[in-house]
């Protein structure tokens, strides 16, 4: 026989109670840590943006003057530009590349997956600091290791610093192999978690790889592929190690991300109200970002 749980609606009232105050003393901790670490400075930096604070002494409230000002600053359209540029080009390749590495480490064909795994997600453990540094040995102008090769080969060395373009395609490049472990080990889990009588359906119907790869596996993983692109959409909005450490935003403020921006005008600058106004936008944007891809996913799951 098997026992049934308690009924909270029969159960005494000290009993009762308990149910109802555990729940609130385990999650305590987290409800006091998010409101000291995330509320109490949004609600600053809110107050903050409407004012000319300049990180010392005292402030006056400006009203709008700060966004007036944002929406009229060029420099802060180059780099939203810049900051939306890096993001169109860094997911798609981070999704596409950890989901073919996903589906090649999954496969009954594959030898040495756990090792594998485990090579592609070192990466994923690194400092964005120290990602940085290693692909600017990798792709310096003077003493990085491509132009070597290059040379070697009887090239001209290619200027990967000093061309704005380029510059911004080494850092896609970087963050896509940093990024790359942590979303193939969320695909790896997705497409395990796929039936596999649906394969060999499948293959009774003579579907091949790819028919298979399209028609189950990319439908039946729909919702980890929009966990990824979110999280990695909001990572690439927030870029700003990466950058510093490999270009530094260079050639010149030509790859200054929207991060970069705040951190320059308000800590160089000392304009803190300003760069509270600029921060305030960017999550706007990014809250926008996740409202948008919540509604395509509910509109495909109720397909």
């Amino acid at each position: 026989m098997t026992k049934r749980a308690p009924d909270v609606s029969t159960s005494p009232p000290r009993r009762r109670s308990r149910y109802i105050l555990a729940p609130l003393v385990l999650i305590a901790a987290n409800v006091v840590l998010f409101a000291l670490f995330f509320v109490w400075p949004a609600v600053i930096g809110l107050v903050y943006s409407f004012t000319n604070y300049t990180g010392v002494g005292a402030f006056q409230f400006v009203g709008l003057d700060n966004y007036h000002s944002l929406f009229g600053d060029s420099t802060f359209y180059d780099a939203l530009t810049r900051t939306l540029l890096y993001t169109v080009l860094f997911v798609p390749l981070n999704f596409a590349l950890s989901l073919l590495i996903a589906n090649m480490l999954v496969s009954r064909h594959a030898k040495g997956a756990s090792v594998a795994r485990v090579v592609f997600f070192i990466p994923w453990l690194l400092s964005p600091i120290v990602v940085g540094v290693l692909w600017r040995w990798l792709f310096g102008e003077n003493f990085g290791l491509v132009n070597y090769v290059i040379e070697k080969l009887s090239g001209p060395a290619v200027h990967w610093q000093s061309n704005a373009d380029l510059s911004l395609l080494v850092v896609v490049m970087a963050a896509s192999w940093a990024w790359t472990g942590f979303s193939m080990l969320l695909f790896i889990a997705a497409i395990k978690n796929v039936p596999v009588s649906y394969y060999e359906a499948a293959s009774l119907d003579g579907a091949g790889p790819w028919r298979q790869f399209f028609s189950i596996t990319l439908p039946s993983i729909a919702p980890t592929s929009f966990i990824v692109i979110l999280l990695n959409t909001i990572n690439a909005m927030k870029e700003y190690p990466l950058f510093v450490s490999l270009n530094n935003g260079g050639p010149g403020t030509s790859n200054n991300l929207l991060v970069q921006y705040i951190y320059q005008t308000g800590f160089q600058r000392g304009q803190i109200g300003y760069a509270s106004a600029a921060s305030f936008v960017l999550m706007l944007i990014l809250m926008a970002v996740a409202v948008i891809q919540l509604i395509v996913n509910r509109r495909v799951e109720n397909r």
